[in-house]
Protein backbone atom coordinates (compact mmCIF):
# COMPACT_ATOMS: atom_id res chain seq x y z
CA UNK A 1 0.00 0.00 0.00
CA UNK A 2 1.29 3.75 -0.64
CA UNK A 3 1.78 5.61 1.33
CA UNK A 4 0.13 8.92 0.03
CA UNK A 5 0.30 11.43 2.71
CA UNK A 6 4.69 11.20 2.75
CA UNK A 7 3.55 12.52 -1.47
CA UNK A 8 0.67 14.91 0.01
CA UNK A 9 2.87 16.75 2.00
CA UNK A 10 5.80 16.80 -0.65
CA UNK A 11 3.34 18.04 -2.80
CA UNK A 12 1.91 20.62 -0.90
CA UNK A 13 5.60 21.76 -0.13
CA UNK A 14 6.54 22.20 -3.75
CA UNK A 15 2.93 23.87 -4.31
CA UNK A 16 4.29 26.25 -1.78
CA UNK A 17 7.43 27.27 -3.25
CA UNK A 18 5.91 27.63 -6.39
CA UNK A 19 3.77 29.58 -5.17
CA UNK A 20 6.39 32.19 -3.74
CA UNK A 21 8.57 31.82 -6.94
CA UNK A 22 5.63 32.85 -9.06
CA UNK A 23 4.80 35.63 -7.12
CA UNK A 24 8.32 36.96 -7.16
CA UNK A 25 8.32 36.07 -11.19
CA UNK A 26 5.49 38.82 -11.00
CA UNK A 27 6.40 41.10 -8.88
CA UNK A 28 9.67 41.39 -11.21
CA UNK A 29 7.94 41.60 -14.49
CA UNK A 30 5.87 44.28 -13.24
CA UNK A 31 8.80 46.84 -11.84
CA UNK A 32 9.33 49.68 -13.51
CA UNK A 33 11.44 49.64 -16.29
CA UNK A 34 14.32 51.73 -17.73
CA UNK A 35 14.10 54.59 -19.94
CA UNK A 36 17.82 53.97 -21.80
CA UNK A 37 17.03 51.83 -24.78
CA UNK A 38 20.05 49.84 -24.34
CA UNK A 39 18.98 49.17 -20.64
CA UNK A 40 15.44 48.01 -21.77
CA UNK A 41 16.54 45.70 -24.52
CA UNK A 42 18.36 43.79 -21.66
CA UNK A 43 15.81 44.37 -19.27
CA UNK A 44 13.11 42.70 -21.67
CA UNK A 45 15.26 39.55 -22.54
CA UNK A 46 15.52 38.95 -18.71
CA UNK A 47 11.48 39.09 -18.89
CA UNK A 48 11.23 36.75 -21.84
CA UNK A 49 13.06 34.25 -19.77
CA UNK A 50 11.05 35.20 -16.43
CA UNK A 51 8.19 34.45 -18.19
CA UNK A 52 9.23 31.45 -19.50
CA UNK A 53 9.96 30.26 -16.12
CA UNK A 54 6.09 31.68 -15.30
CA UNK A 55 4.76 29.43 -17.39
CA UNK A 56 6.95 26.37 -16.68
CA UNK A 57 6.02 26.77 -13.20
CA UNK A 58 2.27 27.03 -13.69
CA UNK A 59 2.78 24.02 -15.82
CA UNK A 60 4.25 21.96 -12.22
CA UNK A 61 0.99 23.49 -10.66
CA UNK A 62 -1.51 22.30 -12.98
CA UNK A 63 0.46 18.75 -12.92
CA UNK A 64 0.73 19.04 -8.70
CA UNK A 65 -2.70 19.73 -8.98
CA UNK A 66 -4.02 17.10 -10.65
CA UNK A 67 -1.74 14.47 -8.60
CA UNK A 68 -3.39 15.87 -5.07
CA UNK A 69 -6.78 14.23 -7.48
CA UNK A 70 -5.79 11.52 -7.90
CA UNK A 71 -4.77 11.11 -4.25
CA UNK A 72 -8.16 12.45 -3.06
CA UNK A 73 -9.94 9.99 -5.31
CA UNK A 74 -7.79 7.14 -4.30
CA UNK A 75 -5.86 6.65 -8.20
CA UNK A 76 -2.67 7.91 -6.82
CA UNK A 77 0.19 5.54 -8.31
CA UNK A 78 -1.58 3.85 -10.76
CA UNK A 79 -0.67 5.16 -14.44
CA UNK A 80 -3.47 6.62 -16.02
CA UNK A 81 -2.78 5.22 -19.28
CA UNK A 82 -2.17 1.36 -18.75
CA UNK A 83 -3.62 1.02 -15.16
CA UNK A 84 -0.41 -0.63 -13.68
CA UNK A 85 1.40 0.44 -10.56
CA UNK A 86 3.46 3.48 -11.24
CA UNK A 87 7.15 2.47 -9.27
CA UNK A 88 7.73 4.15 -5.75
CA UNK A 89 10.88 5.07 -6.75
CA UNK A 90 9.88 6.91 -9.86
CA UNK A 91 7.28 8.65 -7.69
CA UNK A 92 9.71 9.40 -4.95
CA UNK A 93 11.58 11.69 -7.87
CA UNK A 94 8.61 12.90 -9.44
CA UNK A 95 4.99 13.04 -7.20
CA UNK A 96 3.17 14.12 -9.82
CA UNK A 97 3.79 11.54 -12.37
CA UNK A 98 0.51 10.31 -13.82
CA UNK A 99 2.01 7.45 -16.28
CA UNK A 100 4.51 4.56 -15.47
CA UNK A 101 8.00 4.87 -16.95
CA UNK A 102 6.80 2.25 -19.70
CA UNK A 103 4.22 4.68 -20.76
CA UNK A 104 5.82 7.74 -20.34
CA UNK A 105 8.99 6.83 -22.82
CA UNK A 106 5.89 6.07 -25.32
CA UNK A 107 4.57 9.86 -25.44
CA UNK A 108 6.35 11.78 -27.75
Amino acid sequence: MLDTERYRLALMARLGELDKRLHAIEAELDSAKSKDWDDAAIEREGDEVLEHLGHQGQDEISRIRAALDRIRKGSFGTCTRCEEMIAVERLDVLPEAPLCRVCAAQVP
